[in-house]
Parts: C-alpha cells; sequence; structure tokens
C-alpha cells in the first residue's frame, strides 16, 4: 500500500479517501454508502473516529471488506478501533501536541494486538491545525491545535516527524472544522518534504478540495462533505480526469 503511495505521489495521480466514522454509521446503511464509494472517484476508505464504542469497528470493516475492493485503512482514535480486517492502519503520532500518550503512549499499547494482525503500519505524523472550533481531538487528546498564522513552526514540525522516520504527514483540521487546511500551509509543508503528504478536515466543496491538490495534498480526506451530501462524489469527476 506504501509503495503505491509513492508511486501515485511520482506520476502526481490524485488520491481520494473517505473517512467512514463509525460512530456516525448505522450498520444498515453501509452497503449503500460503500456501493457509493465503488462507484466514485475515491481511492481509499479511511476508518475511524475519536470516540468509537469498542467492536464496533471490527463489525463495520468486516462488512464494508465484503463489499468493496479499496484499500480499507483504520484511521484510529484509541486502540480499541484496531481490527486484523483492514488492509491497514495509520499509526498515527501526534505530533502537533505534547501529550506522550499520544506521541508513543498508546503505540506501546497497541503492539500486543498488531503483532497478532497482517496490517500494514504506515508511521503517520499527525498534526492538528487550528481550524476556527473545538474539535474532537483536542477534546479526546487534551491537547491544542497548531496556529494557522505560525507556517513555520508548522513545516518545521512536520519535518521533524520526517526525519523521525514518519511514512505519512497527515494535516488535519478536524472533523467538522468551520475551515479547511489554508493552502499557504499545505504548499510550506509539502515543499519541505519528501514524504507522502495528507490533508483533512472542513472540505466540503469541489474548490476547496482542488486547492488542497494544487497546494500540494497527494491524498486528500472527506468525511462530513460525504455525510452531508452524497451527491458531492458527481461534483468532484472533472477534478480527477
Amino acid at each position: 500500500m506504501y509503495q503505491n503511495l509513492l508511486n501515485s505521489m511520482s506520476f502526481k495521480k490524485r488520491l481520494l479517501a473517505v473517512l467512514i466514522d463509525p460512530d456516525k454509521t448505522k450498520l444498515d446503511s453501509i452497503t449503500i454508502i460503500t456501493e457509493k464509494i465503488n462507484q466514485s472517484v475515491a481511492t481509499h476508505i479511511f476508518v475511524g473516529g475519536s470516540r468509537v464504542e469498542e467492536h464496533l469497528t471490527d463489525i463495520l470493516v468486516s462488512e464494508i471488506k465484503k463489499l468493496t475492493k479499496l484499500p480499507v485503512v483504520l484511521f484510529p482514535g484509541d486502540i480499541t478501533q484496531i481490527t486484523s480486517k483492514a488492509d491497514g492502519i495509520l499509526f498515527l503520532s501526534l505530533i502537533s501536541g505534547r501529550n506522550t500518550e499520544y506521541l508513543i503512549g498508546k503505540h506501546v499499547e497497541s503492539i500486543s494486538k498488531l503483532k497478532k494482525t497482517n496490517l500494514e503500519v504506515l508511521p503517520t505524523g499527525y498534526i492538528l491545525i487550528e481550524s476556527g472550533k473545538k474539535t474532537a481531538v483536542e477534546n479526546v487528546t487534551g491537547t491544542q491545535p497548531m496556529p494557522r498564522e505560525n507556517i513555520q513552526r508548522i513545516v518545521d514540525t512536520a519535518k521533524a516527524g520526517e526525519l523521525l522516520g514518519m511514512k505519512l504527514i497527515y494535516l488535519e483540521a478536524g472533523s467538522g472544522a468551520k475551515e479547511a487546511v489554508p493552502k499557504a500551509i499545505i504548499h510550506s509543508v509539502k515543499q519541505a518534504l519528501q514524504i507522502p503528504l495528507i490533508v483533512g478536515g472542513g472540505i466540503r466543496t469541489k474548490q476547496q478540495l482542488e486547492t488542497a491538490y494544487q497546494s500540494g495534498a497527494d491524498l486528500v480526506v472527506i468525511g462530513t462533505a460525504f455525510e452531508e451530501n452524497e451527491s458531492f462524489f458527481e461534483e468532484l469527476k472533472s477534478s480527477f480526469q
């Protein structure tokens, strides 16, 4: 999976992930949702959320895998969301914060579960960017987002993540963010990195998606846009032609 990401980056192929939050998704609707994703321009399905009932992720991923050939990647808010049914996992380290539990603590706790799976583990530097509202990530982790105006600090944080061995950097505005990650931040971070850049949070329009790609995002994640408007995919097709 990671090699495919690198190949896509080298060919400047646009990648799009749909984030499905188990806590917000009814099991009886997953067939319709997955079919819509299969018919769309999406290239990946991410599954996860800040707060999810234990075992719900396992059940949801199991159902999704029956319905799609797209890579299903865990985007876990906690170790209870780890399931062997997925293809891979974003091994998220919240490098924008200083809560040791989300820098290394949860990772250590997860090993006993991960070693029983065949998940492709993708070490990911996760950077929360100020978005105009308090997000679930802030509430759960007790960390503050990085100020939007301090671009150099954000760039340095991303580069530090790369030098520490992260294989991906994820710029996150947060679920339901009022404002997406600004193009100046995406561009500046991308210029500093040699690894793929993921951008998510607050992207609700085709123009916002286009801006993220043009600024340097290799993979863009949408969640709320799809939840609120399932025809959003139709609007995006021209961006991938």
